[in-house]
């Protein structure tokens, strides 16, 4: 079975030549490299992974793309933009020309980000992304789920994937899965997927994590195993491992076929992102 993580960040020093914007704290003190990244994947199965650069280094893909190039089997990125740069318009319908550029990362979860979807910033983003073929991840929150909705809907050939099913990443248990109604309902559009991703981080309970398979098999019922795709967010983990996130699904949801977890672990999501790592060499 191909196992492919659809997200894990790798960033840099916060540095003079590389400085951070005021965007928060980093998942954790010291950071992730490519290198340290492909050792842990070889302990935890795991045979490939979507990087995707991390909000608080701000809207660069220098060293996501860099591993990528190296390692094009291992690696693929999903960048970062800002829309409100005008050098950018005309070329995300071309974004994935770059080496290892599978799409686009695009956060509105804080209040400073939130405007560039719900004022109209991304309009620009969305036809050139639909045009061009170029999928799209999603980090935002519940309250503006509306808003993704009409974007599915005006544009029909956009792929849109939800990133951790837009649980609010401070809260445990049945409480961080209050709104997830409103996730199942945007299951109706084909062309929203979401990301099961980062799941040990919303119980309080230990490994398996039992309390969220309930919530878990509601997401596969409603959107599918094509489109339900398993990552772990292994650069923000507290006190999992990195095998037990992959285990979690692989080994302990009884109730899935084995063809249904195969699309859950890579297989859709290298379907919905174009990407077949064992075809990069």
């Amino acid at each position: 079975m191909l196992i492919i993580d659809s997200q894990v960040h790798i960033w840099g020093e916060n540095t003079v030549q590389r400085p951070w914007p005021d965007r928060g704290p980093p998942g954790r003190e010291t950071p992730l490299g490519k290198d340290e990244l492909l050792g842990e994947m070889d302990q935890a199965g795991v045979d490939s992974v979507v990087i995707v650069p991390p909000f608080w280094e701000g809207d660069r893909n220098d060293l996501a793309l860099a591993a990528a190039q190296v390692h094009p089997d291992r690696f693929a990125v999903m960048g970062r933009l800002n829309p409100e740069n005008l050098a950018l318009r005309g070329r995300v319908k071309r974004w994935r020309e770059e080496p290892g550029m599978l799409g686009l990362r695009c956060s509105f979860h804080a209040p400073s980000v939130r405007p560039w979807l719900i004022e109209g910033h991304m309009d620009w983003v969305w036809r050139e992304a639909e045009e061009g073929a170029v999928p799209i991840y999603l980090y935002l929150n519940t309250e503006d789920l509306d808003h993704v909705d009409r974007i599915a809907q005006r544009h029909p050939g956009l792929r849109l994937a939800l990133d951790h099913l837009c649980l609010p990443i401070d809260k445990k248990d049945d409480e961080a899965f209050a709104n997830l109604d409103k996730v199942l309902e945007l299951a109706k559009q084909p062309n929203i997927a979401v990301k099961a991703s980062w799941m040990p981080n919303f119980s309080t309970q230990p490994y398996p994590y039992r309390n969220l398979f309930g919530y878990l098999r509601q997401v596969i019922d409603a959107f599918g195993p094509q489109r339900t795709f398993w990552g772990s967010e292994f650069s923000c983990l507290k006190r999992v491992s990195y095998r037990d996130c992959v285990t979690m699904f692989a080994e302990q949801m009884s109730w899935l076929s084995a063809e249904d977890l195969a699309w859950i672990m890579g297989k859709g999501l290298s379907r919905w992102l174009g990407w077949n790592p064992r075809a990069a060499l």
